[in-house]
Parts: structure tokens; C-alpha cells; sequence
């Protein structure tokens, strides 16, 4: 059996690790930064706080994950991960086809009630179509977290989602759960502490490594097949610290500052569009099937 079919044998579990289910992580997200106008966000309002305690409402699992990632994504590890997938050599297939991939992805929390990988990528691509957006940023919501197949390789589950961040410059105390990076051997390398650690100021986030996960995998998966607008969300849509919280300007360029209205622009989509109500699948899969041929070719490498 060779190393990648050993891989894609632990398929059907939701990768290893403290979460029971990926969604716990992008459900202490939506905790986090409550939708503009929800009760949540209506209840802050003029009392000075920005956020909700993160720290006092997440579950344990959820401070487990956040532990563990942030002790492990080091500037090594990263630059490893890198050599080990973006040769794009684990398995050539479509889009549908790794759609249907992800969707054996089983949330082992409640697999009885979720809604499929399938269903809340559907979701996220409705939401965006029923607003009028262009057609190249629907496609971006239905294919943007395809990078979670990284589950089915193998991968443990702070290796795949979770806020993501540079490594090889100093850790921002506005990352969630900033105090669990004092467990990473990053934060004890003097090169890295400077302003901008060992990258040059605005020298701009293609330059820089993010922490791994499954927006930077997917980013070199697409990347020639995507308008530069529709790739911006995938690779930086976890990149919470930058795009919510404002931080790493000083990595930025130009470029990236006026690409970064359209991650600003797809996050709530990101984060708001999950209903308890599933898409009709076989209604939409017609439309969605067009609208990835019309980008990419029939198989692509991963």
C-alpha cells in the first residue's frame, strides 16, 4: 500500500484531532465575531467591548485545537508541508469529483443530523449568487474549502482549519488564544521577533508563509484557473488577524490592501450562510456543474 492510499484510508473521519466536528471551529468563529445586527453584536454596542469572551464561551475541544496549532505551525513545519503538497502529486480529479471527495468527510459529532460538506458549500454559493455577485466569486464559495480534503490525507486537524497567520515574524496578541504561542519554538527565535521577522516591510503576503492549512493548499490548487479577485478569499479568508482584526499591515502591499475588499466582502458568507435547512442539491447541480466548466478543465491536480 503505498503512503497516499494509506492516506485516503482514514476517510470518513473528520481528521485527527481534539474537534469533533471541523464546524466546531467555524462555529466558535461566528461566536467570535457575532453577524452586524444580531443580538450578539446589538448587546456590545456602546459598552466598549468589541467581542464576546471567546476564552469563557469556547468549548474545551475548541481550546484543545487552538493549542495544539498554535504550538505546532512554526515557520518549519510550514515550509515541510509545503515541500509535502504543493508539488500537487496526491491525486488528479475534478472539481465535482473532489467536491463528492470532501463530501465523504464525516463530522463525527452528529453525522445523523449535520448537513453535508456538499450542502453547506452549496449554501455559502447561493448566498453570494442571491446577491448578484459575479460568477467567478460564486464559483470561489462553492470550491473554497475544498482545501479540508487534506483531512482525507492524513493531515491532523490543526493542520487543516483554524485562524491562520504568518509564521517567521512575531505572533499578534489580536490571534485567538494569543497566550498558547508561548508553547511554539518560534517565539524564542530572536530573528523572528523584529517588526517584521525575516520578511521586508510591505513586501506583500505572497511573499509571506501563513500558517498550513487548507486555504494555502487549495490557493496552489486553483491558482491557474481563478481570476486574481476570486483567489484573494480563498487563500486569506482565515487570515482573521488581517482582515478582521487589522493586523499585519506591515507585511502588506498595495496590491494586497485593494485585492482585500473582496475577502472583506466574502467573509460573511463565510460565516453566516450555514441553515439548518439543506440546498436542493439536484435542483442546483446543474448550474454549479456549468459554472465549473467554465473555469477548469475537466481534471486538475492536487
Amino acid at each position: 500500500m503505498t503512503g497516499i492510499e494509506e492516506r485516503e484510508n482514514v476517510r470518513g473521519e473528520s481528521g485527527r484531532g481534539p474537534l469533533g466536528s471541523l464546524d466546531e471551529w467555524e462555529d466558535f468563529l461566528v461566536a467570535r465575531y457575532p453577524e452586524e445586527g444580531s443580538v450578539s453584536t446589538d448587546r456590545l454596542k456602546g459598552t466598549g467591548e468589541f467581542f464576546r469572551d471567546y476564552r469563557a464561551e469556547a468549548r474545551p475541544s475548541v481550546k484543545e485545537f487552538y493549542r495544539l496549532n498554535h504550538a505546532g505551525q512554526t515557520l518549519a513545519f510550514v515550509r515541510a508541508k509545503k515541500d509535502e503538497y504543493l508539488g500537487l502529486d496526491h491525486k488528479r480529479m475534478g472539481i465535482w469529483e473532489a467536491i463528492e471527495f470532501l463530501n465523504t468527510l464525516v463530522d463525527d459529532s452528529d453525522p445523523d443530523t449535520e448537513l453535508s460538506q456538499l450542502e453547506h458549500l452549496l449554501q455559502t454559493a447561493e448566498a453570494i449568487r442571491g446577491d448578484g455577485h459575479p460568477r467567478w466569486l460564486v464559483l470561489a464559495g462553492l470550491v473554497h474549502d475544498l482545501g479540508k480534503i487534506l483531512c482525507l490525507f492524513g493531515e491532523s486537524q490543526w493542520a487543516v482549519v483554524g485562524d491562520t497567520f504568518p509564521v517567521g515574524c512575531p505572533f499578534s496578541d489580536r490571534i485567538v488564544f494569543p497566550e498558547f504561542f508561548e508553547a511554539n519554538p518560534d517565539s524564542s527565535v530572536e530573528l523572528y521577533q523584529v517588526p517584521t521577522g525575516i520578511y521586508e516591510e510591505g513586501c506583500g503576503l505572497d511573499k509571506v508563509h501563513l500558517s498550513w492549512g487548507h486555504d494555502e493548499y487549495l490557493y496552489h490548487v486553483v491558482k491557474d484557473y481563478l481570476p486574481e479577485a476570486a483567489l484573494y478569499p480563498i487563500r486569506y479568508h482565515s487570515f482573521y488577524a488581517c482582515h478582521k482584526e487589522g493586523e499585519y499591515g506591515q507585511l502588506m502591499n498595495d496590491r494586497d490592501r485593494e485585492m482585500f475588499r473582496w475577502v472583506r466582502a466574502f467573509n460573511p458568507y463565510d460565516l453566516y450562510s450555514k441553515d439548518e435547512d439543506p440546498p436542493a442539491v439536484e435542483e442546483l447541480r446543474p448550474f454549479y456543474e456549468e459554472l465549473v466548466e467554465e473555469y477548469f478543465p475537466e481534471k486538475i491536480s492536487w
